[in-house]
């Protein structure tokens, strides 16, 4: 190869090798996103929320047309 394009491919390679997550980082990314999940969770079954939502459908479906 000349020199230009063995400089071009180990570019390459160097982009590509640093592309993605690698596993660890997989591992903390899937619980943030559980924990963040079960968070959401608690919140929209709370007591609160739940009856907000109640209403708001409520008055949604009793709209005269």
């Amino acid at each position: 190869m000349t020199s230009w394009m063995r400089l071009r491919w180990d570019a390459m390679r160097g982009e590509a090798a640093q592309a993605g997550m690698s596993t660890a980082e997989y591992a903390v990314g899937t619980l943030a996103a559980c924990a963040f999940a079960a968070v959401l969770y608690k919140v929209v079954t709370s007591g609160a929320v739940a009856s907000a939502l109640s209403g708001m459908i409520k008055k949604a479906l009793d709209v005269a047309f």
